[in-house]
């Protein structure tokens, strides 16, 4: 039997913003440990291999916010129609939407299996761990849909107000990698040791998993799927619809693998150490903001709901608890950093120089977490009133105009630690405006509802 949606209009705020967010967050939960435990066996093989997997971060997360782009856009158009349109268009939309993710998962795939060696290269990555690059690319590239699809599919459901579901499918793919990854990398009685491949196979089986599931969840539970798209126009209105958010999410998402990429190459000025360090503070990093990112994606349901009912006092609300909660995380986590940095960075490896260099990383820009949150949860809302293009404006300032070239002048300056502390610069001056300019946005929309009515 179909469940019904739940109406975000109504009740109390801040049990709905908890009741929402506490199963996504244990589904992010699921999604950082299962790179989290990626990197765990790779740094076991050694220093190239971590260095190697470092490499491909660019690439995943463009990946990631290809798909994360469309789910978002997809969530957005969904929550704001979910409550007052028919189930028939609603189901219509959602199937449109994970069309165009099956075409784009078909473009990029060609691509990325056609360029491994040179983008790589370009990237910084030597000939000793380009080979390794290539091992896990290779096989990482075939498993895109098993990420893309199940992403829009559980922006879908998260639309209709359950977000226990999704986070559960998060949860059950990363329990399969989790079991997968020390049999296929190191080889478990008939299963030869694959290495560094097999950290990706263990990646692109767990991802099948969640695709199976959310596929079975939007045909037979949600009704939300079906092969009649309709018309030819039809269909283009509804990518229209879904790329007028997806377009600038998915730019303002891409910026930062972009960047990352560039970071990356000045960091391989330090050496392989300071690559696998890198990379290990970025996945420790996931873990830190996964609340954040939790409650982002949340704040696109709840305002998109909102939203489509004139509640702005409801809105307003929700931006203030969100405020608080980000400074505080970013607080708790800073002060964890302080002291646990040492022994976070040891899981992951016994090398001293890598250990250190990660550390340094959680100490500098691990204090501007809060910031960094702000500017999370101001991209999210900003998708969920329909206004994209300033998320997008303020992921480009944070990255392009601050942190890569201050990354890039800080060490010439006094080394690394000159890119770490790029990042705490970009964190704070972005999150505050972001924030406030979300704040006067919302304010104008009221004015001009009223102004209408």
């Amino acid at each position: 039997m179909r469940r019904r949606s739940k109406n975000l209009t109504e009740g109390n705020i801040k049990k709905q913003l908890y009741t929402l967010t506490w199963p996504m967050l244990f589904g992010m939960t699921g999604m950082v440990i299962f790179n989290l435990v990626d990197t765990y066996f790779v740094g076991r093989l050694g220093v190239n291999q971590l260095a190697a997997m470092s490499f491909s971060f660019p690439i995943v997360m463009f990946v990631n916010s290809l798909s994360q782009g469309i789910g978002i856009g997809t969530s957005s158009l969904v929550s704001r129609n979910i409550i007052s349109e028919s189930r028939g268009n609603v189901r219509r939309m959602a199937s449109r939407a994970v069309l165009l993710g099956v075409i784009v998962v078909a473009v990029f795939v060609t691509i990325g299996l056609n360029t491994m060696r040179p983008v790589f290269s370009s990237l910084g990555a030597g000939d000793a761990i380009l080979d390794y690059v290539i091992d896990y690319m290779g096989v990482w590239y075939f498993g895109v849909p098993f990420v893309v699809i199940p992403m829009i599919g559980n922006n879908i459901v998260r639309a209709t107000g359950d977000t226990f579901l999704p986070g559960m499918l998060m949860v059950s793919s990363a329990v399969v990698n989790i079991i997968l990854d020390p049999m296929l990398i190191f080889g478990f009685g008939p299963i030869p040791a694959m290495g560094i491949k097999g950290a990706a196979l263990a990646t692109v089986i767990g991802r099948s998993v969640g695709l199976v599931f959310i596929l079975f969840v939007l045909i037979r539970r949600e009704n939300l799927l079906t092969v009649r798209f309709g018309r030819i126009k039809e269909i283009l209105e509804t990518w229209k619809n879904v790329l007028y958010i997806a377009g600038p999410a998915a730019i303002g998402m891409l910026i930062t693998p972009v960047s990352i990429g560039f970071i990356t190459k000045i960091i391989a000025g330090f050496g392989k150490e300071a690559v696998a360090a890198f990379g290990v503070a970025s996945r420790v990093e996931m873990f830190a903001l996964m609340v954040i990112v939790s409650l982002g994606s949340v704040l696109i349901i709840f305002i998109g709901q909102n939203i489509s009912k004139n509640q702005f006092a409801r809105i307003f609300h929700s931006l203030n608890y969100s405020m608080k909660f980000s400074m505080l995380w970013g607080m708790l986590v800073f002060v964890l950093f302080i002291v646990l940095g040492k022994p976070i960075a040891s899981v992951f490896t016994d090398d001293p120089m890598v250990i250190d260099i990660a550390r340094k990383y959680f100490y500098i820009v691990g204090s501007s977490y809060g910031f960094q949150g702000l500017l999370m949860l101001s991209a999210s809302s900003f998708n969920g009133i329909n206004k994209p293009y300033p998320s997008a404006i303020f992921s480009i300032v944070r990255m392009v105009v601050l942190y890569a070239p201050l990354a890039w002048v800080g060490a010439k300056i006094i080394g690394i630690s000159g890119v770490f502390w790029a990042g705490f610069i970009a964190n704070i001056v972005v999150g505050v405006l972001s924030f406030r300019y979300l704040h006067k946005t919302v304010h104008k929309l009221k004015f001009a509802t009223k102004a209408r009515e």
